[in-house]
């Protein structure tokens, strides 16, 4: 007999449970409750721009095995694209500076001992400064672990660690910020690529990810909300949607994978992170100036990552609380003028469009780490899946990945039971 498994919320945790439980013979039932699945990782056509844009800039790395295996389990791996080698340049727009940073191809940090591959005007002796983040507790402050100052800090660390927590670091958990860099810095340059969807998010992890789970039988269904869960046994009996109801059969089992705010909504008591930091995205059309990287690292601006894609230039800046409320016109020139400076083209502003998440991520504190649940809930055949779950990795593309592969090997280990 076929065992079910209904998947609430089509974000990429969501999909990524469904696929590894289509795969395993389920029989899948997607709940999404918005028109278009990929949560906040998706692609969607702007008339601003005339051209389909990412509504936020997310950077792979090749070191990110679960999201490098879902796009694979998709079919999907070839359109995640980047350098061969694990390079990043950068630019400081305050002294105008260039330089690449070069993590080469090996399993080991050895780039650290060579002067030519490191941060300009740093030391070895810099770099060892960071070994207390390794392992640090996530209880800890990231500025009570390692010194939130300097050149290496300023060009390397600061910019990494605010992309991947969207805090200040100083004020970000030390074990989630040790996390990121065990699997990145430390563990070379084969682990460091910098990858992209360079066709979009939607067409690489998001409608290929649809178009398996409806080949298998799956079916999904959008505008579809879930309003209650009815309880009955110790597990969900019931879901409650607008105008349908759903019986849990025995042996079903429900992943919900919607973010915190309605978890918490439908699971009275449920302990969720309550505070978030925005991300702002800015995108213009323009053609990317020739010999322009794929990803460039901009120290001392506004912008902090550039993307150049056909057509267009991209932008994104984290931890952008500050940045809300400014008026799009007035925001959009300041990063032109950036952009100006960093690529060296001039103009006037072109097409452009700004996205404001304001709830981007949950808050990368230790305060609000400490909120995030487990997989597991006080219901049997329950159980959760997101970036705000707890996945020992700040709100991330990899993070979700696994939160999703997480809740479906809790769906198989409970149909083996």
């Amino acid at each position: 007999m076929q065992n079910t498994v209904h998947i609430i919320g089509a974000g990429i945790s969501g999909l990524s449970a469904a696929v590894r439980l289509a795969n395993a013979n389920f029989k899948v039932h997607v709940h999404e409750a918005t028109q278009q699945a990929g949560g906040r990782c998706r692609s969607y056509f702007d008339a601003a721009t005339n051209l389909t844009i990412d509504n936020g800039n997310h950077l792979l790395l090749s070191g990110n095995r679960a999201a490098v295996a879902y796009a694979r389990s998709i079919g999907t791996e070839a359109g995640l694209v980047g350098p061969k080698r694990a390079q990043f340049p950068f630019v400081d727009l305050t002294t105008g500076q260039r330089w690449q940073l070069d993590l080469g191809e090996s399993r080991l940090p050895l780039w650290v001992f060579d002067e030519a591959r490191r941060v300009p005007d740093t030391r070895l002796r810099d770099y060892l400064a960071l070994m207390p983040l390794i392992w640090a507790a996530e209880s800890k402050l990231v500025g009570n672990a390692i010194p939130c100052d300097g050149t290496l800090y300023q060009r390397l660390v600061q910019p990494l660690l605010l992309a991947a927590l969207n805090v200040d670091p100083p004020e970000g958990s030390a074990g989630l910020a040790g996390a990121v860099v065990r699997e990145t810095l430390l563990a070379g340059g084969q682990a460091c690529r910098p990858l992209i969807a360079r066709d979009g998010l939607s067409a690489v992890l998001v409608e290929p990810a649809i178009k398996l789970l409806q080949d298998k039988g799956a079916s999904i269904q959008f505008g579809h909300e879930l309003r209650e869960f009815a309880m009955a046994a110790g597990g969900v009996g019931e879901l409650r949607f607008g105008g349908d109801t759903v019986t849990i059969g025995p042996g079903d089992a429900v992943v919900m994978a919607v973010p915190p705010r309605p978890a918490a909504a439908l699971l009275p008591g449920l302990k969720t992170p309550t505070k978030f930091r925005a991300i702002v995205n800015a995108h213009f059309r323009f053609d990317p100036p020739k010999g322009q990287p794929a990803i460039l690292g901009v120290v001392g601006g506004l912008v902090e990552w550039l993307f150049a894609f056909p057509q267009r230039l991209s932008v994104t800046i984290s931890n952008g609380d500050r940045l809300v409320e400014l008026p799009r016109e007035e925001l959009a020139q300041a990063i032109w003028d950036d952009i100006c400076k960093a690529t060296g083209v001039q103009g006037d502003l072109p097409p452009w469009q700004i996205v404001r998440e304001r709830r981007a991520t949950f808050e990368a504190t230790p305060e609000q780490n400490a909120l995030r649940p487990d997989a597991v809930t006080n219901w049997k055949n329950l159980f959760l899946a997101g970036d705000w779950t707890d996945t020992g990795l700040p709100a991330t593309i990899e993070g979700s990945v696994r939160s999703g592969n997480r809740a479906a090997d809790l769906v198989l280990a409970m149909r083996q039971a």
